[in-house]
């Protein structure tokens, strides 16, 4: 009997181990936050397929659109926490409770990866009366209003990057030339209708390589690898430090409470991913910095990207509830 019993347990032993070793035993839902051919939808599809490669399981990916990408993240948040329903974001959960979006973000969930994050740039119409940022900001003092700036609506990141030079500089006295996105943006500048656009990089690049658009700053803390001899703002004024790195960012998160050994699986995965060259290409011609960092680094890159790009909307007046009432510091507290 004795040998019986300690055999059976050895078999559960057994199984246990079994169990966990095999992780994954089945498909992993992949919920991308939002629509086909979108940049987040890009980023996932390119990725994932060798990430499936180098843990040896299998993610179905599908398209969940709809409120800002709440949807998708409401729907990831309820899932278990077992590793086999993964959320494919980007950053606007961020921005969700401070514009009135919704009432959950990224503190819920365990980032898998940041895999990459774009770089915003300050471009200009070729003929504007200036050739850099410090030119603009001494022509626009000087001309009160006269300067056009395109915008893109209150949590864009046109509006993001406004709200960080008056931030920085002071309120500047420019016209704001309201447009549905990034794309009608950037092609009412070349064609004269505004003077300066903040755009993301990959979104420009084409048109500054063309010479239709000119830089006259990458707003990040060092030189762009695409454009290495275009000026970055630091250069011009150092506050800037504060808020920066800064864009942009996709990211694959599960919900908090996901087993160790599985995030220690995803996170592994993912990063083997992000190297594959094909990926490291596909950053490489939209302007995306490649970061593939999890843990501790992907949590205190989530926590500088909330707090500045939070009050930054706030001090401009464009938030619905200020970062304070959920615990959301300012920058250097």
């Amino acid at each position: 009997m004795k040998q019986i019993i300690l055999g059976a347990l050895s078999a559960l032993a057994l199984t246990a181990t079994t169990a966990v070793a095999e992780y994954p035993e089945k498909e992993i839902q992949g919920i991308i936050q939002w629509g086909a051919g979108g940049s987040t939808d890009t980023v996932m599809r390119s990725v994932t397929p060798h990430a499936e490669a180098a843990f040896g399981g299998t993610v179905v990916m599908q398209n969940m659109t709809g409120a800002v990408g709440a949807i998708a993240l409401n729907h990831v948040a309820g899932s278990t926490a077992d590793g086999y329903t993964l959320l494919m974001g980007a950053e606007n959960p961020m921005l969700y409770k401070v514009m009135g979006l919704g009432d959950k973000d990224y503190s819920e969930f365990v980032p898998i990866s940041i895999l990459a994050r774009g770089t915003a740039v300050l471009v200009a119409h070729p003929d504007a009366p200036f050739n850099d940022y410090a030119e603009m900001i001494a022509y626009v003092q000087a001309n009160p209003g006269e300067v056009k700036f395109g915008s893109t609506g209150p949590g864009g990141l046109p509006s993001v990057v406004n709200a960080m030079i008056g931030a920085v500089e002071g309120e500047l006295d420019v016209t704001s030339v309201p447009y549905d996105g990034d794309g009608p943006a950037l092609t009412g500048l070349q064609g004269g209708a505004i003077d300066v656009m903040p755009a993301v990089l990959g979104a420009a690049i084409e048109g500054i390589r063309a010479g239709n658009m000119k830089v006259l700053a990458i707003m990040d803390t060092e030189a762009n690898a695409q454009l290495p001899d275009a000026p970055y703002v630091t250069q011009f004024n150092d506050g800037y430090s504060t808020y920066l790195p800064w864009g942009p960012f996709f990211g694959v998160f599960v919900p908090k409470g996901t087993p160790d050994d599985v995030i220690a699986t995803l996170s592994d995965a993912y990063a083997t991913g992000a190297q594959h060259p094909d990926f490291v290409q596909l950053m490489q011609d939209r302007g995306f910095s490649l970061m593939a960092i999890s843990g501790d680094e992907a949590d205190a890159f989530l926590t500088k990207w909330q707090q500045g790009t939070a009050w930054l909307l706030q001090d401009a007046g464009l938030t619905k509830a200020s970062p304070e009432e959920f615990g959301i510091a300012r920058p250097g507290e």
